[in-house]
């Protein structure tokens, strides 16, 4: 067996490296001790602005601001009974025109029949060219009142449909019609 010669080299500064380095080059520095907890809040934050962003863009976009208005009724209602007035009944005010003033005149004959601020709700719908005024109302049992509020408006047509029951909330639907707009 052959032996190995050893060698005798003379020292150097980098035979002395100290036991705990501080720091010996940007490869080899220890990671902070919350290391995780920045990735972690970074994370977070992202997901949130994402989220955010995502519900506003989605609200932004979906929100168009109209109501779909049915055909006009093929016939109106049978005048067989008396109108009755009831001013504690919830009114929606559809405009089916493309004037902007043609369903504030209608709240405002609703409101000097008696009608609260806040039992009459104005809306546009995305028709502009529904012929006749019309009062819509849900079930059989309220036709005597939709005649009262067609009364209250200074006359108008008076259907039974449920396609407004729930944006009405039970109460009536009045949507103008051509018939109220000043040629």
């Amino acid at each position: 067996m052959t032996r190995m010669p050893k060698h005798n080299f003379p020292r150097d500064r980098f035979d002395e490296i100290p036991r705990d380095p501080s720091r010996v080059g940007a490869h080899r520095a220890p990671r902070p001790r919350l290391h995780w907890l920045v990735t972690l809040l970074w994370w977070l934050l992202t997901v949130i602005v994402l989220t955010g962003g995502g519900i506003f863009a989605f609200l932004a976009l979906s929100n168009t601001g109209t109501i779909d208005v049915p055909e006009a009724p093929a016939a109106s209602t049978p005048a067989d009974v008396e109108p009755e007035l009831d001013t504690s009944a919830f009114v929606v005010v559809l405009n089916g025109t493309a004037s902007p003033d043609a369903a504030d005149a209608v709240e405002a004959q609703l409101i000097s029949a008696g009608w609260a601020d806040d039992l009459v709700a104005t809306f546009d719908s995305d028709t502009t060219d529904f012929e006749t005024t019309t009062v819509f109302y849900v079930s059989e049992a309220d036709r005597a009142r939709a005649r009262g509020v067609a009364e209250a408006i200074g006359g108008a047509e008076v259907s039974q449909s449920e396609e407004f029951a729930a944006q009405s909330e039970g109460g009536f639907t009045v949507v103008v019609g051509l018939d109220r707009v000043a040629e």
